[in-house]
């Protein structure tokens, strides 16, 4: 039989996210998202329906804006506030056993040594839970946060975060040794000298003496999660990543894209299936069809199409609150987020797409709706597709994870497409079956370097 799909909460410490305006509905608690315990509450509920991830997106900076201002963005609270997702982190791990909690965080916003400090920790907290989603800002805003002067081109982005991953494998993977803790009270000896090790990591942009502070955590390296569709993006994917965020328009492109991507896999060297996919998806759910239908009628009333080109606009890196709803996206260039662009061009294979075409699908494409057995049936297409997991994007928060715990699970559990039990272990095992990352992996070479 086919392995159960995953299921990965897509949420973001802000009350505004994804689906643009939602917030105003009536049973809405987004706006509660400075609330500790709302996060917990959710994480609790989401272990209950047997949810793997509750995964956190977030940003350090506003994206591009929106005619010639950032206005927009504060008063529809697109992203802004937006707090520190990994502050829950620890929270959330001690409230629950079972749940992977991911995090993202950019390269540009932590040194890459403090990094591996946390991400260290929080993994000895959770027990083998915590999960990175690898990314490199695209907003310009973000990088002038930061000191720069504007946003650094795509593919010198791409040659940073191939060094900032380097630098956490050394200090994760190589510079201590198993058994190196010993805290042994008797021969007053707490650790092996020998056995921990600076690394002298010396490159274009960091230089780090080491050793690791940290000793080794349940997965020493957290899960490695990443997002980018271009075709550099894809290569860094294949080359470091064990589950990618894909927002392919249908089973059959995304099925184009795994088959292309697992090719990847492979000549960097790993095996095609050490690769997990996972696609963006959000329901309506009712219990007829046509109740769906009226329901998402309902949350089409109270979505703002102009926050939602704002925020794509963001995602590309230019302002097309200036352009013509018609304009052909084909005439956009900018050295932002190249995969939006390609996500388009697939979910209009017949034409070239327009800003107009940008603001429909952003709402409607990878919605589902439907009865629970007809939106099984739908994941089912998917996962035959090649897709290992669902990314799903709520409406309302809890709603749209407590609607699809109590209707739409027990439909998935009986058809095999969930499953009823966690695997025991850290979030790598339940993943992949081995609490470490395996010998394929370019961070695996590190272990004994420094001997």
């Amino acid at each position: 039989m086919p392995r159960p799909l995953q299921f990965s909460a897509f949420v973001m410490n802000t009350t505004s996210h994804i689906t643009h305006g939602a917030w105003r509905l009536p049973e809405a608690r987004q706006t509660e998202f400075n609330s500790l315990e709302h996060w917990v509450s959710l994480a609790r509920e989401l272990e209950r329906g047997r949810f793997d991830f509750i995964f956190f997106a977030d940003v350090v900076g506003l994206y591009a804006d929106h005619r010639s201002s950032w206005e927009k963005f504060v008063e529809s609270g697109l992203q802004i506030p937006s707090n520190d997702p990994s502050v829950l982190a620890s929270a959330i791990a001690h409230a629950t056993s079972e749940l992977g909690i991911a995090i993202t965080s950019s390269i540009l916003q932590e040194h890459p040594f403090n990094f591996a400090r946390k991400i260290s920790t929080l993994d000895h907290a959770s027990r083998g839970r915590i999960a990175w989603n690898i990314v490199t800002s695209l907003s310009p805003n973000a990088w002038r946060n930061f000191g720069y002067d504007d946003i650094t081109p795509h593919e010198d982005r791409y040659a940073w975060a191939d060094e900032y991953v380097d630098v956490v494998y050394k200090l994760w993977e190589g510079s201590w040794d198993d058994g190196a803790l010993l805290q042994d009270k008797e021969r007053a000896v707490h650790g092996d000298f020998t056995k921990i090790h600076k690394i002298h990591h010396a490159g274009e942009r960091y230089r780090v003496e080491g050793p690791h502070l940290v000793a080794p955590s349940p997965q020493r390296t957290p899960l490695l999660f990443q997002a980018g569709s271009s075709p550099t993006g894809r290569r860094f994917a294949a080359r470091n990543a064990e589950a990618q965020f894909i927002q392919s328009p249908s089973p059959k492109d995304a099925k184009a894209l795994i088959d292309d991507t697992r090719r990847l896999v492979v000549e960097a060297g790993r095996k095609a299936e050490d690769l997990n996919f996972f696609q963006g998806l959000s329901f309506v759910i009712g219990s007829t069809e046509a109740e769906a239908r009226r329901r998402a009628d309902e949350v089409d009333e109270y979505i703002d199409d102009d926050a939602i080109i704002a925020h794509a606009a963001g995602g590309i890196g230019v302002d097309l609150g200036h352009y013509d709803l018609d304009t052909p996206i084909g005439d956009i260039e900018s050295e932002g987020s190249r995969s939006h662009l390609l996500w388009l061009r697939e979910a209009v294979p017949d034409r070239e797409p327009t800003v107009r075409d940008l603001a429909r699908l952003r709402t409607r494409n990878g919605r589902v709706v439907g009865t629970p057995e007809q939106i099984a049936d739908r994941l089912a297409e998917w996962r035959d597709a090649g897709v290992d997991g669902i990314n799903v994007t709520n409406y309302t928060i809890p709603g749209s994870y407590l609607e699809f715990i109590e209707h739409v699970t027990p439909v998935l559990q009986e058809r095999g497409l969930a499953q009823r039990e966690y695997r025991p272990g850290t979030t790598r095992r339940k993943l992949t079956g081995a609490d470490l990352l395996d010998d394929h992996h370019p961070a695996a070479a590190y272990r004994g370097a420094f001997s």
